[in-house]
């Protein structure tokens, strides 16, 4: 099967969670992802959170597969010398170094456009440039502090709350993902290529919209009606937390299911949307609030919104999360049972997606990582084992040239 990126040659310099993201994603759907890496060491998630001695990280296997590894030494003549042939001969470069680091490799963008006028560098940064903290180092947690993700998550009389949900990394290795396929049809359509770069706090900002509206609608109002402490409590002037509550004006909560006590994720995510509310009062057996007038509006129901989530508690309390969601599924209630990572990698729905697959590697034998969660009509990308550290540098070095000879010279020089 032809897959749709084959032929886009892509120079991966990144390290850790935000670049990998990227790259993983763009080599699923058929390009050629050379990931670069230092010889002797790689990629730090190699050895970060091993789980097997002396055997690459599932880390650094999650991010990684699909790619091809090359050692090279880039602050050696012997190193740069294969950069520079490989920059002629790529489409794209994705970094994630800190501020100026390719400038000090020798490879600022003005000399990488004189090697490829085509090339597409691609960035992965914690600021925007020219942001007043742009120097600053930025990591997962750090971007959703800078992002507005942690001051609005968590519960109203706790402290902000970061989220398990790589919003900062994995979600800025996306949005770059999509500026690179963008630059790319634009080269299309100019024969130039371009820089392109997404920050960290701003991918974290674009996935709080939904906040930054409803900050615009507090300093209008003073209140924010969906929100639980509406109408009992107070609001500052910023955006509370609202712990469980569904961001999109329609009320939801996290409910107890049979087993609790001893289950912390025998729970269920339960939303009450206007429409299903007729169906929600047949489910849990009070048809008659269906027209009662204290629960017949959305705006009735706020009052004494969590009266109504204890009635539904007291309703699942003999239901197990997933026998709940059987019940209610049929009425066509907005809900879902809280899952965990275990009954995440056993999902066998998820598995005959390949949403979660199986891979097989060198080293570690199988394990299991995420597939793409984009799917297509015509295409089914084939998940394959993250590289061993420069499995394939003689390879791509063969590829750009490289004699038998030569490689041999370059590996003496210990600059791959």
């Amino acid at each position: 099967m032809t897959r749709p990126l084959e032929g886009i040659k892509i120079i991966d310099f990144t390290h850790v969670q935000a670049g990998p993201a990227c790259t993983q994603l763009l080599a699923w759907f058929g390009a050629d992802v050379i990931k670069v890496e230092r010889p002797g060491s790689g990629d730090v998630t190699r050895t970060q959170l091993r789980d097997i001695p002396d055997v690459d990280a599932l880390y650094f296997t999650m991010l990684n597969s699909n790619k091809k590894s090359l050692t090279l030494d880039t602050k050696k003549p012997e190193g740069k010398e294969v950069l520079e042939k490989l920059i002629r001969e790529s489409d794209v470069m994705v970094e994630n170094f800190g501020p100026g680091a390719l400038d000090r490799m020798g490879f600022p963008w003005e000399h990488i456009k004189e090697l490829n006028p085509k090339m597409i560098l691609a960035s992965v940064k914690g600021f925007s440039d020219g942001h007043h903290y742009d120097d600053l180092k930025v990591y997962e947690n750090v971007a959703q502090c800078a992002g507005g993700s942690a001051s609005t998550t968590g519960f109203w009389d706790g402290p902000p709350t970061i989220s398990a949900a790589a919003l900062g990394d994995s979600n800025t290795g996306m949005h770059l993902a999509i500026g690179i396929l963008t630059a790319l049809i634009g080269r299309d359509k100019t024969g130039k290529g371009q820089k392109v770069a997404v920050s960290m706090q701003d991918s974290v900002l674009n996935l709080c919209r939904v906040k930054l509206r409803d900050q615009q609608r507090l300093d209008r109002l003073g209140y924010l009606e969906e929100y639980p402490q509406y109408p009992h409590g107070e609001f500052s002037d910023v955006v509370p937390r609202g712990g469980n509550a569904g961001g999109g004006g329609q009320p939801g909560w996290v409910l107890k299911c049979k087993g609790w006590e001893t289950d912390p994720n025998s729970y269920i995510y339960f939303t009450i949307q206007g429409h299903a509310w007729a169906p929600i009062c047949k489910a849990i057996g009070k048809p008659e609030w269906i027209d009662d007038p204290k629960y017949n509006t959305a705006s009735a129901r706020q009052p004494h919104i969590f009266d109504i989530f204890a009635t539904i508690e007291t309703w699942l309390a003999d239901k197990t999360k997933f026998e709940a969601v059987d019940i209610l599924r049929k009425f066509d209630i907005p809900c879902a049972p809280v899952l965990t990572m275990k009954e995440l990698a056993n999902d066998p729905s998820l598995r005959a997606s390949g949403t979660i697959t199986e891979v097989q590697h060198k080293e570690r034998g199988s394990y299991l990582t995420v597939g793409s969660p984009i799917k297509f009509s015509d295409m089914k990308p084939e998940i394959t084992a993250s590289p061993l550290l420069g499995e394939h540098t003689d390879e791509v070095l063969a590829s750009l040239g490289y004699s038998t000879e030569q490689i041999g010279k370059l590996h003496d020089a210990q600059a791959v």
